[in-house]
């Protein structure tokens, strides 16, 4: 085939023997500084700066660059040192023209791909030179396909290169060059024409797509017609070289790692629609499954990795959906599929083999689709029968000479095999699927390569990609990296509690623990207490109950109460541990090779908490509630001693255990081997809030193996094609025309200015401005204006560069009024308003959340999110009151204070709902809004509704008991109350003439309203007011009726879970829970019959994919039309802010679990509202971070508000980046892997704080943050060393990590950056984000500086921070709060320094100016106690102040041992990811119902 461009020299020869660069040897490099960086100063990054022009010789990318890496066999720190140094942008890419060297074209890809693996912005280098870019592109694909000058290792560079374009479709340079090289004009290369005539003939219009890249061929000149040969080419080329790789029996590591790389670039196309739909069949038609089924390098037993990739891509490629509609297959349609290439198989075997194929031919298609049994029927053949039949299926049988492999019986008969044999589904799959963790499947050898992933090799996972296949397929994607991600951290809890307990030999050789932890308990007694038949039509038990005797003789009282909390469906862990074990594997005695087995772990097996806890000799929940007088080598209750205390510390946990595990098990035990249940010694629990993994994924594989409902509206959307706006409301059909925005708009004025570019005019029916409420209608078009909507279906092609048609140019918005009903004389029936001037992008916002649609939010750190979001609902509620609404947040903490606004707006209470434990956090004036607590709620009110009831008839001298129930109290009102108010609207409403006072005089029910606001008719009042008022009092008095009909099933329902179950399906009509929640409860939500109409989400973009998706799924579909109610979807989030956070890197780096439906959405173009207002922070500290935010300004209060003017107490600035040199000679530390610290930042930060704490500013204002859990761990013991018992300091309001912090704020911030080697996860500018907007009034930053000013995505921040000096500058003499005005101190300051500013030189200094200050208080304390107790009073006085007294000076060279956390103290905090964080700290708030 022909190249695209020709090759240059250079890199080729060396590369490909792997043989040592001989080239000059760069200059000398000064001491401690690198070549490359020698390099970079001397050509790019000149002064610290990238130079304007560069230019580019090819001795420094040869010698100075290219042949450098080589020596090291391209290492990625020497990568990651040039892309730190900016060497692609600084010089590669401005240097580069058609005419670079191959070695330049390399540089380039390498950089890339270290980008790629830092999860940097790899594309915006390129945007502004497309064709530059499209040249560089087609160069690097011949490259590719060299396979005489470049070794595989270079090519695997290359193709990692390649998988990055085609996971970057969202980026239109890339997805132009990308598009070509999977199009129909590869199907040139099918094996032949019948083939191909059979693919053509799939759908209609691929034969007009056929013939339209025929006539774009034929029409284009020479050098046109050369481009389409190549991109047609590329791929099969490629794939016919990598059949002969697949075939090199060195064994060599290259040739694994290139086809490692290969599968996963096939894998990547069959994922994805757009790569697929074409792909698919030439993969197949050159037989690329059953290639890697007889390949020597798959067969290696060492290459379990590539095996297993291959069976990732022989999931995809006969996933069951239609390549060329999408159209996801049910498992009945595929069946079908298969039994029609059976049946052409039986036809011509009939037809041209009836000898030998006879029975094949007549056999009943489940007797010929197994592998085995398809193999004997076709043995009889011959060779060439074997290729005569496969030719006659139209199944390739050669391969042109150019590749290193021919097709003989072998490879034929697998091909036949493999077209043929009956393959699971995705459904099948999920049911084979264990969610329950044992030994084999939580140290499964493809689990244990997640544990250290490092980039640098694909993974056997599935990708969350851009788009997706179908709904089944996302889900079970979802399924395999969800039950992965649980996987790995049960296997770390358990690892870590293992370590805990130390086991160790007793004296009869068996294995006793020597501690126990809050996490892990021996085991004193396990039995099998019960196990119920099964039921019908299943062969596992119904039910496996065990029970589980634990001593906690010697456990600490916090550690028991713990675990005597145990809820029912809570998960524990049943493990066997047996020391010997692992001593014959750590001695290498034992042929033990599993991670399980050097750890002595031979079983696990996962249960469910059926009951509490419960003493063993009492009754459940008896007996543990007295503390033991013993402890761990105290005294009483311990030993062998009987008596009450020591019969409460053994207490018995029944628990149920998997049925299908218990089958299995008890079948081999039936088989000779020992029973595991006799085994099992430790019992392990995790934490509520991570520890809900079954239940959610048990709700993931019920969606996958059910028909998923899914709105039609949202379908296309939501897998990533079609266009992106097609759901948004001014795409969809049942756009409504007229809504009743109540209180959005304050004014006339707001409503103007809240609309620009629309037109608004008055309603016919008024003229002028008016106030509000408004009612907002979309005004009639004439006929002529109308955009009508194409008449042909959407296509399933992604047309990003095309605009979507607009509706009209300018919407006339059509504004009335109305006036609002009177609904009663009390207080509490006047309506609550919404206070807050609504901008016009928050305006925009709730006028397309109010319509049916998906509305997708972006809300900068503070620009009132929240706000929107109850607005909306608010909206919604009033507008549709048949409608219901599902309010979904990432956390507990998050939701209430959401629901706390709503509960706050116009909206009865009763129709609002809060599920989940979270709840008991809401304080909302002692209200319970949980279902128990609601319906408790009703009955309360009905009480008081009956009194009222029995107050009315007293009024109106009503006979009888009628407020005995709410059913009297219908017969009442029925009766009495509705023909009394009849009879009183034929007087005042029918009666002509009838006079203000006669309609006063017919009022019956003047008496009940006695209590009422008086006089309750004005005495000047016309006969409308009057109307009006009694109509309002009417509307009370039904209010109450309308209460009690609500409250009368609860009357007759008897049951509290039916009565709370009412409560959810009928009277809830916002209903809020965590996505945890959803996800766990989603199975019984949906069997209850539970509907809803729209969704929205708080901090969409802080929730993974499935967790998104799950709460869009918890209603059946309706039985006769199949759809489902949902109209709107809402998400608000911030995609510029931090992802989910997901623990193991493998997932959330290389399968992107850490995806949010919310940024996904984003990058494929779906129309977003962007808040661009702020209010939270002073406009100088939003500067640090406005940058990332186009177009974000300031709301007019924090720039009038004083408190935004107001300079900070004792600091010279609103905002400081501080310097910290190395403490004590050293700066970061890591006494486990990822648990960093910094000890010279900590006891800065905490000195911060102490100094704040001198000058008055309340510890509920302030707050640390670190970047990294073991920072944090330190701040806190540095806190707990220096501060907590003392009256002047206390600890801060939150000490937490970045991570942790979202969605919170506070007015003070002091962050500690920690790292001093290296920028590490800062890096990824989301998180940046996040620490910098968490201040309101002052921020104050510890790190260092050269690590973080030279990180190009940091530098727009720092630029703005270091324009301050960086060193702590102090003003003297002053309390909080200050009266220095900003702009005043500036003028003051211009040029120098205040007059009492003074500048902190060190950790030293700092705290030794603390440690002064601590001495002045200390005395003035004492000073003014003496003074108020007089000299009697001195001693009890210094005694008080002792601890005072004790406080210590600032940690010095001299101070002996540092303050270091270290991890797995008391409170089992172990080891964690860079972006872990576990506890809050002090006076944080936790979730604690494993939902976060």
């Amino acid at each position: 085939m022909p190249p695209a461009k020709k090759l240059k020299s250079g890199a080729g020869a060396k590369a490909k023997g792997g043989k040592k660069a001989t080239a000059k040897p760069p200059a000398a490099v000064p001491e401690g500084e690198s070549a490359f960086a020698q390099l970079a100063k001397e050509h790019w990054l000149k002064g610290g700066k990238l130079a304007d022009k560069v230019k580019v010789k090819n001795d420094v990318i040869k010698a100075g660059l290219w042949d450098a890496l080589e020596e090291e066999a391209f290492a990625f720190q020497s990568l990651l040192s040039l892309e730190t140094l900016q060497t692609l942008e600084g010089y590669l890419w401005p240097g580069y023209n058609e005419d670079s060297s191959d070695e330049h074209v390399l540089l380039i890809v390498l950089i890339i791909n270290a980008k790629k693996r830092e999860h940097l912005d790899t594309w915006g280098v390129f945007a502004d030179r497309p064709l530059d870019f499209a040249s560089f592109f087609r160069r690097t694909l011949t490259l590719s396909l060299d396979t005489t000058s470049f070794s595989l290792a270079i090519r695997a560079h290359i193709l990692s290169f390649v998988i990055h374009a085609f996971q970057s479709l969202d980026t239109a340079i890339v997805r132009k060059e990308c598009a070509p090289l999977v199009s129909i004009s590869t199907w040139h290369n099918i094996s032949n024409d019948a083939r191909r005539d059979e693919l053509l003939d799939q759908t209609g219009h691929l034969r007009k797509q056929w013939r339209a890249a025929a006539k774009r061929f034929d029409a284009g000149d020479a050098d046109t017609q050369s481009r389409l040969r190549f991109d047609r080419s590329w791929l099969y080329t490629l794939v016919l070289d990598f059949i002969g790789v697949l075939f090199d029996e060195s064994g060599a590591e290259d040739v694994v790692r290139y086809c490692e790389r290969f599968v996963e670039f096939l894998s990547d196309l069959q994922s994805q629609l757009p790569t697929r739909r074409y792909v698919n069949a030439l993969l197949q038609d050159l037989h690329v499954l059953p290639v890697l089924a007889v390949s020597p390098v798959v067969h290696d037993e060492a290459n379990g990795l590539l095996r297993d990739m291959a069976a990732l891509l022989a999931h995809y490629t006969y996933f069951s959906v239609d390549d060329q509609t999408g159209a996801q297959l049910s498992e009945t349609e595929a069946y079908d599929k298969h039994c029609t290439r059976l049946a052409v198989l039986q036809r011509l075997a009939l037809k041209h083999f009836k000898e030998k194929l006879t029975v094949l031919a007549l056999s009943n298609y489940g007797s010929i689709d197994k592998r085995d049994e398809l193999a004997a029927l076709l043995a009889p053949l011959t060779d060439d029968e074997i290729a005569q039949l496969a030719g006659l299926l139209h199944l390739r049988t050669s391969y042109p000479a150019s590749c290193k492999v021919q097709i003989g019986r072998k490879f034929l008969l697998e091909a036949l095999l493999a077209t043929f044999e009956k393959r699971p589904t995705f459904q099948d799959e999920a049911r084979g699927l264990s969610i329950m963790p044992t030994e084999q499947n939580i140290f499964d050898t493809s689990l244990a390569r997640s544990e250290g992933y490092d980039g640098s090799q694909p993974m056997a996972l599935p990708k969350l990609n851009l788009q997706y296949l179908s709904v089944g397929d996302f889900l079970w994607r979802s399924l395999v990296l969800y039950r992965n991600e649980s996987f790995y951290g049960i296997r770390q809890d358990i690892e870590t509690a293992l370590l805990r307990v130390e086991p160790t030999f007793g004296n009869a050789g068996e294995t006793r623990f020597t501690r126990v932890g809050k996490m892990v308990m021996p085991i004193q007694k396990m039995t099998i207490a019960q196990v119920v038949p099964p039921l019908v039509g299943d062969d596992k038990p119904s039910l496996v109950k065990a029970e589980i005797v634990i001593d906690f003789r010697g456990v600490k009282d916090f550690m028991r109460r713990e675990w005597e909390g145990l809820r029912p469906e809570d998960t524990v862990f049943l493990v066997a541990v047996n020391a010997s074990v692992a001593k014959s594997a750590a001695d290498g005695t034992s042929t033990a090779t599993s991670a399980a087995q050097r750890l002595g772990i031979t079983s696990i097996r996962t249960a469910e908490v059926l009951y509490p806890m419960e003493s063993e000799h009492g009754g459940r929940g008896q007996g543990f509630q007295r503390r033991g007088r013993g402890g761990r080598g105290g005294r009483g209750g311990g030993g062998d001693r009987g008596g009450h205390g020591h019969r409460n510390t053994v207490k018995k946990l029944q628990v149920k255990l998997d049925p299908a595990a218990f089958v299995e098990d008890t079948a081999q035990s039936s088989e000779g081997a020992p029973d595991i249940y006799d085994t099992f010694n430790l019992v392990v629990r995790r934490h509520a809030r991570e520890n809900n993994f079954k239940p959610i994924l048990d709700s993931i594989r019920s969606l996958v193996l059910s028909d998923v409902p899914l709105a039609p509206w949202l379908h296309e959307v939501f897998l990533g094609y079609g266009d992106p706006a097609a759901a948004t409301y001014k795409h969809l059909p049942n756009r409504i025309k007229k809504v009743d925005f109540r209180d959005t708009f304050l004014d006339w004025h707001h409503l103007i200015e809240s609309l620009p570019g629309k037109t608004v005019e008055p309603s016919d029916d008024v003229t002028g401005s008016f106030g509000p409420p408004y009612v907002l209608g979309l005004a009639d078009k004439p006929p002529a204006a109308e955009v009508l909507a194409p008449a042909k279906p959407a296509s399933k092609k992604r047309r990003r560069d095309a605009e979507p048609a607009l509706i009209a140019d300018v919407e006339t918005l059509k504004v009335s009024t109305y006036t609002p009903p009177n609904n009663g004389p009390y207080p509490v029936d006047a309506p609550k308003l919404n206070s807050v001037r609504f901008t016009p992008a928050q305006t925009e916002a709730i006028m397309s959340g109010a319509q049916p649609g998906l509305t997708v939010i972006v809300g900068p750190p503070g620009t009132g999110k929240t706000d929107v979001a109850t607005q909306i609902i608010n909206t919604i509620y009033h507008n549709f009151p048949e409608q219901r609404t599902l309010l979904i947040a990432h956390s507990n903490q998050a939701l209430n204070q959401l629901f706390a606004k709503i509960a706050m707006l116009d909206i009865d209470q009763r129709h609002l709902l809060r599920l989940g434990h979270g709840e008991e956090e809401l304080a909302l004036d002692g209200a319970s809004f949980s279902k128990f607590g609601r319906v408790e709620m009703f009955l309360e009110n009905r009480n008081q509704y009956l009194q009222e009831v029995t107050r009315l008839a007293a009024s109106i001298g009503a006979p009888g008991a009628h407020g005995n129930s709410a059913e009297t109290a219908g017969y009442f009102n029925s009766v009495y109350i509705e023909p009394a108010w009849t009879k009183f609207n034929d007087v005042a409403v029918h009666t002509d003439g009838a006079s203000a006072a006669d309609i006063v005089q017919a009022f019956p029910f003047r008496n009940y309203f006695a209590d009422a606001p008086q006089p309750l008719f004005p005495e000047d009042a016309d006969r409308d007011t009057v109307l009006d008022i009694a109509n309002g009092c009417y509307r009370h008095i039904s209010k109450v009726f309308a209460e009690l009909s609500d409250v009368q099933p609860f009357e007759i329902l008897r049951r509290d879970r039916d009565k709370a179950n009412y409560l959810l399906t009928k009277e809830a009509r916002i209903v809020a829970m965590t996505s945890t929640h959803a996800a766990m409860r989603r199975g019984e939500i949906a069997a209850l019959g539970f509907k809803y109409d729209n969704v929205v989400v708080e901090e969409a973009a802080q929730i993974t994919e499935i967790e998104d998706f799950i709460p869009l799924a918890l209603q059946k579909a309706n039985a006769t039309t199949g759809e489902v109610p949902l109209q709107r979807v809402v998400l608000c989030g911030d995609h510029l802010q931090n992802s989910p956070i997901v623990q193991n890197g493998a997932y959330r780096n290389y399968a992107n679990l850490e995806q949010s439906l919310f940024s996904r959405l984003v990058r494929l173009g779906v129309p977003t509202i962007n808040l661009d207002q702020q209010g939270r922070a002073r406009p100088s500290i939003a500067d640090l971070y406005r940058w990332r935010y186009p177009g974000l300004v300031d709301l007019p209060h924090v720039q009038t508000n004083p408190a935004f003017l107001t300079a900070n107490a004792g600091f010279r600035y609103d905002y400081q980046f501080i310097n910290v040199p190395n403490y004590r000679g050293r700066g970061e530390s890591m006494p486990s892997p990822h648990f960093v610290q910094n000890l010279g930042e900590a006891e800065y930060a905490v000195a911060i704080f102490q100094y704040m704490r001198l000058l008055g500013y309340p510890a509920s204002k302030i707050t640390i943050l670190a970047t990294y859990a073991g920072q944090r761990a330190l701040i806190r013991d540095v806190l707990e060393y220096r501060c907590r018992k003392s009256p002047i300091f206390g600890l801060p309001k939150v000490l937490t990590t970045v991570d942790r912090y979202q969605g919170e704020q506070n007015d003070y911030i002091i962050l500690s950056l920690t790292r001093t080697s290296r920028v590490g996860y800062l890096r990824d500018i989301r998180r940046l984000t996040v620490a910098l907007s968490r201040a309101r009034l002052g921020l104050y930053i510890v790190g260092r500086r050269h690590v973080f000013e030279s990180c190009p995505e940091l530098r727009q921040a720092f630029q703005i921070l270091l324009q301050r000096p960086d060193k702590l500058a102090l003003v003297t003499g002053e309390l909080w709060p200050s009266n220095r005005v900003i702009a005043d101190e500036n003028k003051a300051a211009a040029g120098g320094t205040l007059a009492n500013e003074v500048a902190m030189e060190g950790v030293e200094h700092l705290g030794q100016y603390v440690y002064e200050m601590i001495q002045t208080k200390m005395q003035q304390m004492e000073a003014d106690k003496a003074k108020a107790e007089g000299v009697a009073a001195e001693g009890g006085a210094a005694s008080e102040d002792a601890s005072l007294k004790l406080l210590p000076a600032p940690a010095r060279e001299d101070d002996g041992e540092d303050i270091v956390a270290l991890p797995g103290g008391d409170d089992d905090e172990g080891p964690r990811g860079e972006d872990a964080g576990d506890d809050d700290g002090p006076g944080a708030e936790e979730d604690e119902d494993g939902e976060n």
